[in-house]
């Protein structure tokens, strides 16, 4: 016998007459249980196809939607951009109507004739007109400055000439504080007509987008469009003579034609409303048409060309 055995000394302890219990089992590794993790069920995988389309539905406008947030951020991009290492930084929208209307005063202020405030006079068609060419020139080029985001990603590329009309929205909201300072001190009273003013600057903010949209189509496709849009809206400025000519020195046979081009109605109206004259209905009801017919082939043309600009750009 061994007295350093632990099992002898386990047995000299015990009484006598008592069994020996059975040696403790110690659980195996491999017999306990084996927990197998539930795992999420697989998520649906959806196959997106984009496919080429030539006219718009309801689903376009969903995405559109869908893609609201994208168009404010690049609305906000193109603000920034311009304004960007600049001295006077928002002051330039401030200062290209009021360098207008100078010229205007200054070297054609004998077409003003019968005007009372020749200077007020000028400034409330400018203001309209700067809105709708320069939110025309930048949604038209807005393909062609964004080229790499058109051809590395997708998303309804329409957004990029709204953004731009946006950010035309935003110099034109700066400059009416000018002139609603000027109207307050040297304009007449206010009336029910400046109610009007919203909706006739939404018909020209929609007409720079439809125009803006189907030349920038044509300008991807083919690069003369771009230089002819330089003076072309230079000489669509003087064809509208409501911006610097008072009704009376417009003859009757022009005044029935005029309508067709879609600022004459919109800027007669909205100088209309802002100094409390008679509102041209029938001028305005022409020109809304024709803003309509514009906005919607804009439309239609720039859908056809977005199945191939980025290839083409």
């Amino acid at each position: 016998m061994r007295l350093n055995d632990p099992s002898t000394a386990d047995d000299l302890a015990r009484p006598a007459g008592t069994a020996t219990p059975p040696p403790l089992a110690r659980p195996s590794r491999t017999n306990l249980p084996t927990v197998v993790p539930e795992l999420p069920p697989a998520p649906e995988l959806r196959l997106a196809v984009v496919e080429a389309r030539h006219s718009w539905n309801v689903e376009d406008v969903k995405e559109v939607w869908r893609f609201r947030e994208l168009l404010y951020f690049l609305t906000l991009r193109d603000i920034k951009i311009r304004y960007k290492q600049t001295i006077l930084g928002v002051g330039w929208s401030l200062l290209q109507p009021l360098a207008t209307v100078l010229v205007f005063a200054v070297f054609l202020g004998s077409l003003g004739e019968g005007v009372e405030n020749y200077t007020l006079f000028v400034l409330c068609g400018v203001l309209p007109w700067l809105y709708f060419s320069n939110a025309t020139s930048n949604a038209a080029n807005s393909l062609i400055g964004n080229e790499r985001l058109v051809t590395r990603t997708y998303f309804p590329r329409i957004l990029l000439p709204a953004s731009n009309v946006g950010a035309a929205t935003f110099d034109f909201l700066v400059a009416m504080l000018v002139l609603a300072v000027w109207l307050v001190v040297d304009g007449p009273p206010p009336t029910w007509r400046l109610l009007l003013v919203p909706p006739l600057m939404a018909l020209v903010g929609l007409t720079a987008l439809g125009f803006g949209a189907m030349l920038s189509g044509l300008i991807a496709v083919q690069r003369d469009f771009r230089y002819l849009l330089t003076f072309g809206m230079q000489l669509w400025m003087f064809c509208t003579p409501c911006i610097y000519r008072p009704l009376s020195g417009i003859g009757p046979r022009m005044q029935e034609l005029l309508p067709l081009n879609p600022l004459y109605g919109i800027i007669l109206n909205f100088r209309a409303c802002l100094l409390g004259e008679p509102i041209q209905w029938p001028a305005l009801a022409i020109s809304w048409a024709v803003s309509t017919v514009i906005l919607a082939v804009g439309l239609v043309y720039f859908r056809r060309v977005e199945n191939t600009m980025a290839d083409t750009i």
